[in-house]
């Protein structure tokens, strides 16, 4: 019994292995990386510019981004589940537009308008995710198409910018919720923020959330595994249109005017702030607070330019193309290990 207990290999873990512990894996390295450029980036605004590292400075973050952060969640999942959606910007728009002739030229209830934008921003991603299953076209070209669709509307319906002056609307856009210190948060900034809470409760403790994860990381598997890949992906895109309708609502409340020209550009916005948070293109690997730290990540990179003053507001746009390409060689570095792993198993 003892020499067979001595002739049992030993399984003393390798030197360094401790170490190695504490150092992001492969689907941790995204999120460590989007986090290390936000704290990055905040201790050089800090060297640079007084008064930077103020609370309100960063609450300013979520307040002038909370639309973005609504649009980013619903966009998560769907690239989650292996899509795209290139709709949301003409959708946010349409919602503005809808909800303020609505308000102020009919005359209608904002507890009546907010509710219908809302059915109206799910309709239209029922109707986009049906065509992507049940015809099998391509994502980007039906949502490509939405996106026509959502801005012609937005623009048949009001060339003109559509001010928004009724009292409800006015008193979303005065509120705030103080946290101390003489520092506050935006009704829309409340609202992104319990946006961002169920969108991660959503992913990570629901049938559905694992079901996107699923798809996004082999259809063919999630089929084997018996799940209604149908169903689940209509319902990605039936959450990414509520998602746009409510950052709609949101900025309705910031700007108080509907306008077929709001939130040009947004939808390729919100796919950065995805991208920069961690989730890969090809779906099946990501997080909600990954997306949330993208947002922070745009918002920081603008706020910067202003404290400096004297950058044109295009370095937005240079800072955020650097950013993109880092972050996708990186996703592409991470797949190469993964796929290898998988081999050598």
């Amino acid at each position: 019994m003892n020499a067979a207990v001595r002739l049992q290999p030993q399984t003393t873990p390798a030197r360094g292995t401790r170490r190695r512990r504490w150092l992001p894996g492969p689907q941790q390295a995204p999120m460590a990386a989007s986090v290390t450029v936000l704290v990055a980036m905040s201790v050089a605004g800090g060297l640079l510019f007084p008064g930077f590292l103020s609370p309100q400075v960063f609450l300013n973050l979520l307040v002038d981004n909370a639309v973005m952060c609504v649009v980013a969640v619903g966009m998560s999942f769907v690239i989650l589940s292996g899509g795209i959606d290139l709709s949301v910007g003409a959708l946010v728009a349409l919602t503005t537009v809808v909800s303020a002739v609505l308000v102020e030229h009919h005359g209608w209830s904002p507890w009546l308008v907010m509710p219908l934008v809302l059915a109206l921003g799910i309709g239209f991603g029922i109707f986009m995710g049906l065509l992507i299953q049940c015809f099998g076209l391509p994502p980007f070209v039906v949502t490509l198409g939405g996106m026509f669709l959502a801005r012609g509307l937005a623009y048949v319906i009001s060339v003109d910018s559509v001010s928004i002056t009724q009292p409800t609307y006015e008193a979303v856009a005065q509120w705030r919720l103080p946290l101390g210190g003489g520092v506050s948060l935006s009704a829309g900034a409340v609202i992104a923020l319990l946006t961002v809470a169920a969108g991660m409760l959503l992913a990570r403790a629901t049938a559905f959330g694992r079901a996107v994860y699923a798809i996004g990381g082999s259809e063919g598997s999630a089929y084997l595994m018996g799940l209604r890949v149908g169903s689940v992906r209509v319902r990605v895109y039936a959450l990414s249109g509520f998602c746009s309708a409510l950052g709609g609502i949101v900025l309705t409340f910031y700007m108080l005017s509907g306008y077929s020209l709001h939130a040009q550009g947004m939808e390729l916005d919100a796919i950065a702030a995805v991208v920069i948070g961690g989730t890969l293109l090809t779906g099946g690997q990501g997080s909600i607070a990954g997306t949330f730290v993208g947002v922070l990540i745009l918002g920081l990179i603008q706020t910067l330019i202003v404290f400096d003053g004297s950058l044109s507001s295009w370095w937005t746009k240079i800072a955020l193309g650097v950013l993109l390409f880092a972050f996708c060689l990186l996703q592409r570095l991470i797949v190469r290990s993964r796929d290898g792993q998988e081999s050598v198993s």
